[in-house]
């Protein structure tokens, strides 16, 4: 058995022929070439990482893009179906109160002739209530200018006392739902007779002759 010296260390092994001072330089370089490649490893990882970075951020936007476009799509549908059960409804509605047209214009002769009494009138009056309810609207009066629009002359006639094609007589009321014209009010409609706008206005140019000069002469 061997017996270790005390205070004797080992040294590393140097070549034959070199000192060993020769050996220190070589474990700096070592130790330098290491911490100079530990930096330019950490670049390269961090350069990695932003570009990934980067094409999520990339990735995310697309994907939130196509979700706001959906979304817009989605909204848009829902608007559509809307309308159109609104449209629906209102062609549905608008059929049917057209069909009872007929029945209302019974009524409404009954109730001018005084005819409109008893159970009649109470099975009238609740008919007409429900017709209301779901939007109809009565038009037409007698003395209300022609319009061609909600207005279907079926009488034509002059008078002397209009000044414009009037609405003389309401032969049967029109109706409407809303600011949809389901039925023209049928009237009979009276102009002026020819020539009396010519007349009115010599008259009223010869008013306004006699106001200018002071109005005819006295004595």
């Amino acid at each position: 058995m061997t017996e270790e010296t005390p205070g004797f260390e080992e040294k590393p092994d140097v070549p034959s022929g070199a000192t060993p001072e020769d050996a220190e330089p070589k474990t700096a370089s070592s130790s330098a070439s290491a911490a100079g490649a530990a930096p330019a490893g950490d670049a390269n990882q961090t350069a990695g990482l932003v570009a990934q970075l980067d094409q999520v951020r990339t990735a995310l936007g697309e994907r939130t893009a196509d979700l706001q476009r959906l979304q817009a799509e989605y909204q848009n549908y829902r608007r559509r179906v809307e309308r159109d059960r609104i449209a629906v409804k209102e062609i549905a509605v608008a059929n049917l109160l057209t069909e009872l047209l007929p029945v209302l214009d019974d009524i409404g002769r009954a109730r001018e002739h005084g005819e409109f009494v008893g159970g009649f009138k109470s099975v009238g009056e609740s008919l007409e209530t429900v017709a209301a309810k779901m939007g109809l609207q009565q038009f037409g009066k007698e003395g209300e200018p022609f319009d061609p629009t909600i207005h279907e002359a079926l009488m034509h006639s002059y008078a002397p006392d209009v000044t414009e094609t009037t609405c003389v007589a309401i032969l049967q009321p029109g109706y409407r739902i809303g600011e949809r014209t389901i039925r023209p009010a049928r009237v009979a409609v009276a102009e002026p007779q020819p020539g009396a706008q010519a007349v009115k206005a010599d008259e009223a140019e010869a008013a306004g002759d006699d106001k200018e000069s002071g109005g005819p002469d006295e004595g």
